[in-house]
């Protein structure tokens, strides 16, 4: 265990012992010592402001998240257990898919306006596709003596769906909604430089804009924790989910 959290950390304190000593001295405007803004992290990033700015930044991620997921995940399965649906729905969506989802955003403003409705569909706008996308190719590789079995069984319809395609699937779909994480985080600032009145976005965009660039660091530092933390949430709810398929994995290698 202690070996583990030694690899986990090691290369992070390395890169932050780098920029420590590298910025010591630091007579730049733009680029502070690394003391000077960890000084302004915790001068900032009170619980007031965590609570002000932070609190609807994940608030509008989970809802984008949870929404790319559903659509996601129900889309995906049925363009990759039907054929027809797959032929007829394949080139629209590698169109909208080549799309980046940034240039969709004032797009998204002239229907949505420019409150949270708007940042949820940009966040689900680009968090949808690697689900969707795995998902399909999850459906697509169910086992063919599993899929033979549930029909010598007469298992069909909602039941085949829920207990064999959507389970074998869950691997990739996991695999998608980690892709769509981090693509989800770096949206959710995106969609807030845009026409915000807070936010983490917003607030990083404020600081730059009135030249307070060591709060304007601390940010982007707040910003990279936030996101090693999701990550590490989102591991550790997938080794609960998926504890079937990583036992079996164990299992398969100690033959």
């Amino acid at each position: 265990m202690t070996r583990r959290v030694l690899l986990v950390l090691g290369l992070p304190s390395a890169l932050f012992a780098v920029w420590w000593f590298a910025t010591a001295g630091s007579t730049n405007f733009y680029v502070p010592p690394l003391s000077r803004i960890l000084t302004a992290f915790a001068e900032t990033w009170t619980a007031d402001r965590l609570l002000s700015d932070v609190g609807p930044s994940l608030l509008r991620l989970a809802v984008g998240f949870l929404l790319a997921a559903i659509v996601g995940v129900g889309l995906g399965l049925a363009v990759g257990t039907n054929r027809v649906v797959r032929d007829v729905l394949e080139p629209v969506l590698e169109l909208f898919r080549a799309i980046p989802p940034p240039v969709l955003v004032p797009v998204i403003m002239l229907f949505a306006g420019i409150g949270d409705t708007m940042k949820v569909l940009v966040i689900v706008s680009g968090c949808m596709w690697p689900i969707l996308l795995n998902t399909v190719e999850g459906a697509r590789a169910v086992d063919e003596v599993l899929s033979d079995t549930c029909r010598s069984y007469g298992i069909s319809g909602p039941a085949r769906l829920w207990h064999l395609v959507l389970r074998s699937a869950s691997p990739q779909i996991v695999t998608g909604m980690r892709q769509a994480l981090s693509i989800g985080i770096i949206l959710m600032v995106i969609s807030e430089m845009f026409a915000a009145s807070n936010g983490l976005g917003f607030t990083i965009v404020q600081f730059q804009r009135s030249f307070a660039i060591p709060e304007m660091w601390s940010g982007v530092l707040l910003l990279g924790l936030l996101g090693f933390a999701l990550s590490l949430l989102f591991r550790l709810a997938e080794n609960r989910v998926l504890a079937w398929y990583h036992g079996l994995g164990r299992a398969q290698r100690n033959l």
